[in-house]
């Protein structure tokens, strides 16, 4: 198969593929197995395993896998690209028209969409945590990890405060990881291929950030940030939002605009990591167009989950059958949670709460997301318009 057929492929799903990553697991596997037929179900179930327990995003993860049988490492790139592109420009069109009419925007436009990000992000840490700590045990991991990272506030706390999950998750779990039958599919890469993903992988998570700090360029600090990022995605994309909080926020980004960026991706189709394109397109002092730092930062995002895709899936069966490893992430995973509690508190709910007005608010969005289960886009439109007509209420 072409890499050309495989973009096309994925670009319709890309275009379509509202819900976040669960929704987009389903679109995948009603297109491209039951539809396609390019693996079966029971090899399409073992993909998705091997995904969840990697890190990156899940559905991406497993869409640049699909293309990598198709096509090889070129179908993985378009696959990627397909799935993403929607997307990015989207965000990026929405990036420019921030930073050209920021001043001229409806008064509590941003604070509704403010409102919908705390909603949302509520709604995940719900979900999460119902799937993610359903005993004390990983509760108590949760709730230790969200004060601490209260205390400790800078990313390279969080990612040292996930270790230690993990190796409380190897200390206390019990679990045990069952059988599955043998995977039928298999992956044409060579081990020199694997070798140079592996070294690309290693080199630029200790290369970059000494580079980023030698040469005090926002550009480079942003693409460091954004790599490390990619390279610590557990959990699903909503837990990126306290990693790159604490780095934009370092390099100029707004909290309104940050918090409206998040809820405005919510209404995007494709991989909740594109908010990283957006991030770049509003990112101050650089002299490159929006474009060009909104692709420079979806790369450096999605980057590490091509080379984990790579590097993992010849080896597949192994790490989806060992045991330690998924003891470690019974407790990274309540460490997740964790992370997205201290961001819900802070800086999500203290920059965007300010008044009894926004907790009635608050209240009805939640509604709206619990009772009604609109669609996101729909949703995120709703917040925004609640909040310019809120504002005018008030202000009259």
């Amino acid at each position: 198969m072409s890499p050309w057929h495989v973009f096309t492929t994925f670009l319709k799903l890309g275009l379509t593929a509202f819900g976040g990553p669960i929704a987009h697991l389903a679109y995948f596997q009603r297109s491209l197995v039951q539809e396609k037929r390019w693996l079966n179900d029971a090899d399409y179930a073992q993909l998705v395993a091997l995904c969840q327990i990697l890190p990156g995003p899940t559905s991406s993860q497993v869409g640049m896998a699909l293309g990598l049988q198709q096509a090889g490492i070129r179908g993985a790139l378009a696959a990627w690209l397909g799935f993403t592109l929607p997307s990015i420009l989207l965000l990026v069109t929405i990036a420019y028209g921030l930073s050209y009419f920021q001043a001229n925007l409806p008064s509590g436009l941003l604070q509704g969409l403010a409102i919908a990000a705390v909603a949302i992000v509520i709604q995940a840490l719900w979900s999460m945590s119902k799937n993610l700590c359903p005993d004390w045990s990983r509760r108590l991991i949760a709730i230790a990890v969200a004060l601490l990272a209260l205390w400790l506030s800078s990313a390279v706390w969080q990612i040292a405060l996930l270790a230690l999950a993990g190796l409380f998750g190897l200390i206390w779990s019990s679990s045990t990881v069952t059988s599955t039958t043998a995977t039928r599919w298999q992956v044409k890469l060579t081990h020199r291929q694997v070798l140079v993903s592996l070294s690309l992988l290693i080199g630029l998570l200790i290369s970059l950030p000494l580079v980023a700090i030698w040469l005090e360029n926002p550009i480079l600090s942003m693409v460091d940030h954004l790599f490390r990022t990619g390279a610590l995605v557990f959990g699903g994309g909503h837990v990126v939002l306290p990693l790159l909080y604490d780095g934009f926020h370092q390099l100029g980004v707004s909290d309104d605009i940050f918090l409206a960026g998040y809820g405005i991706t919510q209404a995007m189709p494709g991989p909740l990591l594109s908010f990283a394109a957006f991030l770049g397109a509003v990112l101050p002092q650089t002299m490159l167009p929006l474009w060009l730092m909104a692709a420079i930062a979806s790369v450096a995002i999605f980057l590490p989950s091509l080379l984990f895709v790579i590097i993992a899936l010849p080896y597949w069966q192994s790490l989806i059958h060992s045991t330690r490893w998924r003891q470690a992430l019974w407790g990274i995973n309540a460490g997740v949670v964790g992370l997205l509690l201290a961001a819900l508190m802070n800086p999500i709910a203290l920059h965007a709460l300010h008044t009894a007005w926004d907790l009635l608010w608050l209240g009805l969005a939640l509604a709206l997301l619990a009772v009604f289960r609109w669609p996101l886009w729909a949703y995120v439109l709703l917040c925004a318009l609640a909040g310019v007509l809120l504002s005018y209420a008030i202000t009259a």
